[in-house]
């Protein structure tokens, strides 16, 4: 975990919410200078922060609308920090909480180099970012529609069929399964909102694509030449990463991606494992995807995983290639190399 810890004259702590801001503002004393609720809008906020910028840090913590104060911040000059969610526990915790005293607790944190920074994603990739998330969503909706088609035709005892509702003409070999008009009209509705996402996510995809083009294709066409990398897989990666150069070392990276595990020790005594769900979930889910596709007809990689099977367990064995393919993944982005196997695997 990094803290903040650069000296400045003040420090701007904002408990944010969606339309109003409680803004604390002390100097390197601790003393408070400013401590008041305003409505959020980039007016209201530069009227009270003109006074101090080139000498004032404002920090927010990470919640859904903080990207219009960090763009704001730059904009206008004002360093800005994100703070991490999970672990400001000192603004949570207490026997008294509300955005008064939030507002004052970010100020001192930031003022204590105690503040949990958090990744702020660069403006240019945010949006693709957040609308690659939401097509993640909509195909687990897609999955679930299937899934209720599937079990309708088990309440009532139909033979199990082995379409796939994904094609056009799966989908009308389905129509008209049902005696029942009202159950065949049930599942109708599911076939044709699984046509319509499917013609929207198609459309989507290709959107995503020409805009990872545009921000990053170099890192785009090396991610795509790892076996088993596709379309999704590759801009997954390069969206949630952003820029590579943000990792410092191959185990923060790893860290991030949630693809090691951290042990709990005290008084010498090991109590396990913790903080196994803390980093990227889509990251982990990427690289755990692509350790199976990296095994299909691949030989060698078979070979490689019986050979970790001989000493552990065949999830625990998926789970180190997976955490070799995304050290490899970190030493591809930052050396811009293509895959290579050999280097792997051996």
């Amino acid at each position: 975990m990094r803290f903040y810890n650069t000296i400045h004259p003040y420090y701007c702590g904002i408990d944010l919410h969606a339309r109003s801001l409680y803004v604390c503002i002390i100097n390197d004393k601790g003393e408070k200078v400013i401590h008041k609720d305003i409505k959020a809008s980039p007016n209201n906020l530069i009227n009270i922060l003109s006074p101090y910028i080139g000498k004032i840090v404002v920090g927010v913590e990470c919640m859904h609308c903080w990207y219009w104060v960090a763009d704001f911040c730059r904009d206008n000059q004002i360093e800005f920090i994100l703070g991490h969610a999970l672990y400001m526990k000192a603004i949570h915790g207490g026997k008294a909480k509300n955005d008064k005293i939030d507002s004052f607790k970010i100020a001192s944190l930031m003022r204590g180099g105690t503040f949990p920074l958090a990744y702020v994603y660069p403006e240019e990739m945010r949006a693709t970012r957040d609308l690659l998330r939401r097509r993640t969503k909509m195909v687990n909706y897609g999955a679930q529609l299937k899934a209720h088609v599937k079990n309708t035709i088990s309440q009532y005892n139909l033979p199990e069929h082995q379409l796939n509702l994904r094609y056009p003409k799966a989908r009308e070999s389905m129509r008209n399964t049902f005696s029942e008009i009202s159950v065949q009209r049930n599942v109708d509705l599911d076939l044709d909102m699984i046509g319509h996402i499917n013609a929207e996510l198609s459309k989507v995809e290709n959107f995503i694509e020409k805009q990872a083009k545009q921000h990053n294709p170099q890192d785009y066409y090396l991610l795509r030449s790892i076996p088993g990398v596709g379309q999704i897989l590759a801009l997954t990666i390069l969206y949630e990463i952003g820029y590579i150069e943000r990792f410092e070392s191959v185990q923060k990276f790893a860290s991030y991606s949630r693809l090691i595990k951290c042990k709990a020790e005290s008084a010498g005594k090991s109590y396990g494992t913790q903080g196994n769900k803390i980093g990227n979930a889509h990251l982990k889910w990427a690289f755990s995807e692509m350790a199976v596709l990296y095994l299909r007809n691949n030989p060698n990689a078979k070979r490689y995983l019986l050979k970790l099977q001989k000493r552990m367990s065949k999830a625990k064995a998926l789970s180190a290639l997976a955490h070799k393919l995304g050290r490899c993944v970190f030493y591809m982005l930052k050396k811009k190399s293509l895959f290579d196997e050999t280097r792997l695997i051996g």
